[in-house]
């Protein structure tokens, strides 16, 4: 019996894309500029809290989407030019926010990982992780974790101290998330059935 392949697998966009349009950096060039924009879509969701300064938003939801669907290379540079979007003062960030002082702020540390997150989760779906509801799970639930790890901390310096970070930047999202995260899940294995007679 042999050991099985280490070989990386296409993602759910490689899948959907014709024959001749995969490695064409044309096509490359537009997903990740269509899916920074789909993020600071997902960014005007925004629902204030008033004890925090970080919002409820559609982000989350967004960057680990665009990992899961395009890969680790282009999902990373594709939140990494909604950073640069926003830097240079494009309305892309949470309630249409923008500028290098937003990304510097309190809330800067989720900005930041979001590019490491979509990285994560696209690496995990290139090697199968998006084909069963339980991986894509966990895929999704490692890259938001990561946002955690990078956001939480930096918020600290803010807020005065960790546990009053986490107070403010995570407990309060727990559940939301979670949900965020089954939606995604129950999303991406969904769609490789749909490819499966033709791509499988």
């Amino acid at each position: 019996m042999s050991a099985p392949s280490t070989v990386q697998v296409p993602s759910l966009i490689d899948a959907l894309l014709p024959r001749r349009a995969l490695n064409s950096w044309k096509v490359d060039a537009l997903l990740v500029v269509l899916f920074s924009v789909f993020v600071a879509l997902t960014a005007q969701i925004k629902i204030e809290l008033g004890f925090t300064p970080v919002p409820i938003t559609g982000q989350t939801l967004g960057v680990l989407v665009t990992g899961a669907l395009l890969g680790s290379r282009r999902g990373t540079l594709a939140l990494a030019l909604y950073l640069v979007e926003g830097a240079v003062g494009l309305p892309v960030f949470a309630g249409g926010a923008s500028g290098l002082a937003r990304i510097f702020g309190p809330t800067g540390g989720y900005l930041l990982a979001y590019p490491l997150a979509a990285g994560l989760v696209g690496l995990l779906a290139e090697r199968g992780w998006d084909r069963t509801v339980w991986r894509a799970g966990i895929a999704m639930l490692m890259g938001n974790l990561l946002i955690y790890l990078i956001a939480v901390p930096w918020l600290s310096f803010f807020v005065g101290s960790i546990q009053l970070a986490f107070a403010k930047g995570m407990w309060p999202f727990v559940i939301g998330d979670a949900l965020k995260l089954t939606l995604g899940a129950l999303a991406l294995p969904g769609g490789w059935k749909l490819l499966q007679p033709h791509h499988l």
